[in-house]
């Protein structure tokens, strides 16, 4: 018997480049005391601010956003050592992202360059996924110097911001999307938007492949079996729900 079936269309898994300008992040009650705090940029309180939240909740779009307007560089956390300081400090503005990655990270100079930051109204914005007391610091004046920052926190994203990045990662890939789907999505996809970018890239992946649209059924489809090669998931009483908005 034939198969009458289409063929599978090969789907080249071609990475798409975040787009960190202003205009690009969306705004919502999760992530409103962060932006405001960008948004208040240069009459900021301090030089040194702690901008924390889950992954993909939209930290390193917030932090592109300061730093094309300060004229910041970026660089790891894991970047920052003794004879780098004096080079790093000399541009004006610092982002130091992932803080929290005890992997390659050097104490001692980081917590030289926030005293030299605050010595010469030097202002650096850190990211970080959790609070400091999680950051496995051994540098007691290092941890005392984090928790004192200054900062903001992003959230969670609710039911609107959920919605918006669906809607905006399916423009993207230049997909126009149902508001069945979208709604369909919304109401079973973890709350993260790390999740839903996966999500979204394996649709796209699984229409192409199939040479069909993106519906409502094939979208349950989708979730069903991406729950299913993810397994069980063990949490513990406490844990932090895994949200980083259209973004990062």
């Amino acid at each position: 018997m034939r198969d009458n079936a289409p063929p599978k269309q090969l789907a080249f898994d071609l990475p798409l480049d975040p787009r960190y300008g202003a205009e690009d992040f969306l705004v919502s009650p999760s992530n409103e005391e962060a932006y405001a705090l960008i948004e208040a940029w240069p009459d900021w309180p301090d030089t040194v601010f702690l901008l924390r939240g889950p992954p993909g909740s939209g930290k390193s779009h917030l932090a592109s956003i300061w730093a094309t307007r300060a004229q910041a560089w970026t660089v790891s956390a894991s970047d920052v050592s003794m004879e780098r300081v004096s080079h790093l400090i000399s541009n004006g503005a610092l982002v130091v992202e992932d803080v929290e990655r005890e992997a390659g990270r050097d104490e001692a100079a980081l917590f030289h360059l926030l005293n030299l930051a605050r010595e010469r109204r030097f202002p650096v914005l850190l990211t970080a996924c959790g609070p400091v007391d999680g950051f496995g610091l051994r540098v007691p004046d290092l941890r005392s110097r984090l928790r004192l920052a200054p900062g903001a926190e992003i959230g969670s994203p609710d039911d609107a911001l959920l919605k918006a990045v669906i809607v905006k990662l399916f423009a993207d890939r230049q997909l126009g999307i149902d508001t069945s789907v979208v709604d369909a999505l919304a109401l079973r996809i973890d709350r993260s938007l790390a999740r839903v970018r996966e999500v979204v890239a394996e649709l796209d992946r699984d229409a192409l492949g199939r040479r069909r649209r993106i519906t409502r059924p094939l979208a349950l489809a989708v979730l069903e079996r991406m729950a299913a090669d993810d397994g069980p998931r063990e949490t513990e009483e406490g844990d932090e729900a895994d949200a980083d908005t259209g973004a990062s």
